[in-house]
């Protein structure tokens, strides 16, 4: 029997197909998990009754479901609303998303037909895929973005946010962006500052960031933008505790001007340096470089 004194540890690793589960299972086995790959989800309530009356103690597991067993998929959300009630076990959901164009462009690399279309352009798969784990995606507790992260990156981060010393630290992720180059994928709230003076008007500072001093200063010095960073912290400093009550083990936080270069990338470094005493933070620039210089 599984030792009832000890939570069991169940993270379903799921997504778009192509967007690095593979990677997922193999970080998850690393870091001590007993993993399952490609489990139908109508299997679940008879695998949870093996392992509460194993005789092994199983404390950590990982089981990866897709599309591949898409026969029985319309019983998963039957299957999690159980996890639930099982007082012996806590649930986590990772979703790995992608963005249609980088998914694409692993199928033409691999050479592989998407499984969904089979006779098929891999972009027709991807669509319909996305339409039916909608709904799974809104139910994730957390949602990694794979388009822009190496495979190393991607296992950097599972190690990081799943290793036994950060299992229950609630962490705020945030990214600033350009909105010329579409939103973040795996945001969970975005704030738009566009309506904030530019320093991109400003000559000298044109190819300048929001990590230099002197645009941060410059953003920071119009009353606007005063205004706007005090209600901002203050919605973000009520909102935060709800999420980590909810369970989530992180929020992820988008900040977009034009470009992603000068405004939302002093702001995201305000509010992760703002949050970091209460909080895990990390932040990240997502298109910093993309028009530094030009």
């Amino acid at each position: 029997m599984v030792d009832q004194s000890q939570e069991t540890q169940l993270v379903i690793i799921t997504g778009m197909s192509g967007a690095g589960k593979t990677v997922a299972v193999q970080s998850f086995e690393d870091l001590g998990f007993f993993c399952v790959d490609n489990l139908p989800p109508a299997l679940l309530p008879k695998f949870l009754e093996l392992m509460k009356d194993t005789k092994n103690n199983i404390q950590k597991v990982a089981l990866v479901m897709d599309l591949r067993g898409r026969e029985f998929f319309d019983t998963l959300f039957e299957s999690l609303d159980r996890l639930g009630k099982e007082e012996w076990l806590t649930e986590h959901i990772l979703f790995l998303d992608a963005e249609n164009q980088a998914l694409v462009s692993r199928y033409k690399e691999t050479r592989r037909y998407h499984p969904l279309a089979p006779e098929g352009t891999p972009l027709e798969g991807i669509e319909q895929e996305r339409m039916m784990l909608d709904e799974l995606r809104g139910r994730a507790q957390e949602i990694i973005d794979t388009t822009d992260l190496k495979p190393r990156e991607l296992r950097e981060r599972i190690l990081a946010s799943y290793s036994e010393k950060k299992q229950q630290v609630f962490s705020v992720q945030v990214v600033s962006f350009g909105f010329k180059y579409g939103l973040p994928i795996d945001s969970d709230l975005v704030f738009d500052v566009r309506f904030l003076p530019n320093p991109h008007y400003v000559e000298h500072m044109r190819a300048l960031t929001g990590l230099t001093t002197e645009v941060s200063s410059y953003v920071f010095k119009w009353t606007e933008t005063q205004k706007f960073m005090e209600k901002l912290l203050d919605l973000l400093g009520y909102m935060l505790p709800q999420y980590k009550r909810e369970g989530k083990s992180q929020i992820v936080i988008a900040i977009g001007c034009t470009g992603g270069q000068h405004r939302s990338v002093a702001i995201a470094e305000h509010i992760a340096q703002y949050f970091s005493t209460d909080y895990v933070t990390h932040v990240t620039h997502r298109d910093v470089e993309k028009r530094k210089g030009k």
